[in-house]
């Protein structure tokens, strides 16, 4: 609900048509056209007295009015009456009803009454008082808000433990006025925050500090108590540098599944600008993945008071309490992430210099184990969203559909030439091989090109989307935050059929879409990933049972590509055998950059690594999937 600009035009008085029909000898009328006038801010057909006797200007009440209100005067206002008029002599006693619509929407209603008097037959006249307004209300009293946040929900893991708890961080800014040589500043500071793997980009700075204010703090980076006390000796004797120590909602390191967790940081002027009737200075709010996907439920409601507030002869000021709605505290969230995979897939993409992500899943159940991105882990989630062509990781799906409907055996003799040409568009292999005749199984575990768009025709564009969808690619399946499942070539020309089959074309894939594939195969049915657990998503899609025994024949196809085709690098690493398909993928008309895949599986686990323009499969990916293997195993 957007918090309305009003005060006393804000004023909804609901009466009976019979209480608008009365005289204007009738206290209820005077009341009606009292509360009209509350309504218009317009009281000058109502007659006025003060509870002592004397009169008052109608203008002087409005003005009163006005100046009781506070802290409340841009807050909707409903007042209705409540009931007849009781009248004894001459004073009249009428129920009214108030109701005060506060931040966040909480509702304040009580009743109050108007009276009226009879003086010197001049009809009836409201006493005006400042229990009209309040019962409980006083002269020079005015109503505050006084706001109490509510406690902020954590997330958790499967088993209920935080992943994210309060820890120590330093905010490290600078003062334009306190600067002296900014180049210089920019350059140390850059160094400094390199030391301990942090990268700030610190391009706009100077003209930051061209537009702030001479003491305004500019921050730059806020890193957790362990961190900067790394570089305190650096940064600390720098001029212009400036520090702010806070308590923050943070996870267990900075890269851990940090862009999907998000952070809860204070909330900023946009944020405030955005949710005026939510936020306040001061509120702490979620920013990107989780944290921001579910900022309601975490965040829960803040508590509101109203009080009578006044001055006191000695300046200090009193408060009188008049209402209070306590804060409800927001609620946990549970996700499926486990630490230890976690930090394991963190630590794998740390030496990566390009973009690059790895998403893990529990073959099992679905549950989605780890989330990684980097070398920035904050920025964007191209683990989950990312929408880039698999290359050769899809012809573990391209192979399903041909062993599933017979149209191949893992042993059909299918040719793999150097180039291969259709509709005038020549398709090649990776460093112009050529195998020759040779088993599919072989054709799969060297990747080869080739020989797949030579499948195509027999595949067809129908065999294309009916594998994909089977794997779940494409799929409606939902995790709880965005992610993308796919997008599938329609195969509709010849030479887009040939260059599909071997995931180039039109199709585009995330690396959790890969993951959630290959966890299929491993599985011998597709089961809808899951990642957040409470509150569950609805609906989070559909399982489905993938052909036996074209799944045992894929499964001995991908550990041939291990034990003796283009991710032999992995055939060393330890614990139970590992499974899996490289992949390189072409992402641009005229390049020759690729982006790096491989997928693949070990023991309960499946996962998909993508490396932006990391080149071959074997290359770039291979290895990350080795240090994190390695790291599990451990």
């Amino acid at each position: 609900m957007r918090r309305a600009t009003v005060g006393i035009a804000a004023v909804l008085v609901l009466t009976t048509a019979g209480l608008a029909g009365c005289s204007e000898d009738e206290p209820q009328d005077t009341v009606v056209t009292f509360l009209n006038g509350w309504k218009s801010g317009d009281l000058s057909k109502v007659g006025f007295v003060t509870s002592a006797g004397g009169k008052i200007a109608a203008a002087e009440v409005l003005t009163s009015i006005q100046s009781f209100y506070g802290d409340l005067k841009d807050q909707p206002l409903a007042v209705s009456v409540a009931g007849d008029p009781s009248v004894t002599g001459d004073i009249a006693t009428t129920p009214i009803d108030v109701k005060w619509t506060l931040p966040g929407n909480v509702t304040w209603d009580y009743k109050s009454t108007v009276r009226m008097t009879k003086q010197n037959g001049d009809g009836w006249q409201v006493i005006w008082e400042p229990a009209v307004l309040q019962p409980d209300l006083e002269a020079g009293e005015k109503f505050r808000l006084r706001r109490e946040p509510a406690k902020r929900g954590t997330i958790l893991d499967a088993s209920g433990k935080p992943l994210v708890g309060p820890q120590q961080v330093v905010v490290i800014g600078v003062s334009p006025e306190k600067i002296k040589d900014l180049p210089a500043l920019t350059k140390s500071l850059t160094a400094a925050f390199r030391k301990i793997g942090v990268d700030v980009d610190l391009k706009d700075l100077k003209d930051r500090v061209a537009k702030a204010d001479t003491g305004a703090f500019l921050d730059l980076v806020s890193l957790r108590r362990a961190d900067y006390d790394k570089i305190r000796s650096t940064v600390r004797p720098l001029p212009g540098t400036v520090f702010r120590e806070e308590t923050r909602q943070l996870a267990p390191t900075r890269a851990f599944a940090r862009a999907l967790l998000g952070t809860a940081d204070a909330a900023t002027k946009d944020d405030l600008e955005k949710r005026p009737e939510e936020l306040t200075t001061g509120d702490v709010v979620g920013h990107g993945g989780l944290q921001e996907k579910y900022d309601q439920v975490l965040r829960g409601a803040p508590g509101l008071s109203v009080v009578a507030s006044a001055e006191a002869a000695d300046a200090s000021t009193e408060e009188k309490p008049i209402f209070t709605a306590k804060p409800v505290d927001g609620k946990d969230i549970k996700i499926s992430i486990d630490t230890t995979t976690q930090n394991a897939a963190d630590q794998a993409l740390a030496k990566q210099k390009q973009p690059s992500s790895l998403v893990a899943l529990r073959i099992s159940d679905g549950a989605v184990l780890a989330v990684a991105n980097g070398p920035d882990p904050g920025g964007v989630n191209t683990a989950l969203t990312g929408q880039v062509p698999p290359g050769s990781t899809y012809k573990m799906v391209s192979s399903y559909g041909l062993l599933s409907t017979g149209k191949v055996t893992a042993d059909t003799v299918v040719d793999c030439p150097k180039t291969r040409t259709v509709d005038g568009r020549t398709f090649k292999n990776s460093h112009d091989e050529e195998l020759g005749k040779v088993p599919f199984h072989v054709d799969f575990a060297k990747s080869c090109n080739t020989a797949f768009v030579g499948l195509a025709p027999q595949l067809g564009a129908e065999g294309l989307r009916q594998a994909s969808s089977t794997l779940g690619i494409g799929g409606d399946w939902n995790i709880g935050i965005d992610a993308f499942t796919g997008k599938v070539s329609d195969g509709a020309s010849p030479t887009e059929l040939a260059a599909a089959t071997f995931g180039q074309g039109s199709t585009a894939v995330s690396p959790i879409a890969m993951a959630a594939a290959t966890a299929a195969v491993a599985k011998g049915g597709f089961q809808p990933p899951k990642l957040v657990l409470d509150p569950a998503p609805a609906p989070a899609g559909s399982s489905g049972t993938l052909d036996a025994k074209a799944v045992s024949a894929l499964q001995s196809m991908m550990r041939e590509v291990v034990t003796g085709g283009t991710g032999t690098a992995l055939k060393a690493v330890p614990g139970k055998p590992v499974y899996g398909k490289t992949g390189t993928a072409e992402f641009a008309d005229g390049s020759d950059e690729t982006h790096s895949w491989f997928i693949g599986y070990q023991g309960d686990v499946a996962f998909a690594v993508m490396v932006q323009k990391g080149g071959a499969g074997s290359e770039a990916a291979v290895p990350i999937v080795k240090d994190f293997l390695t790291t599990l195993a451990k």
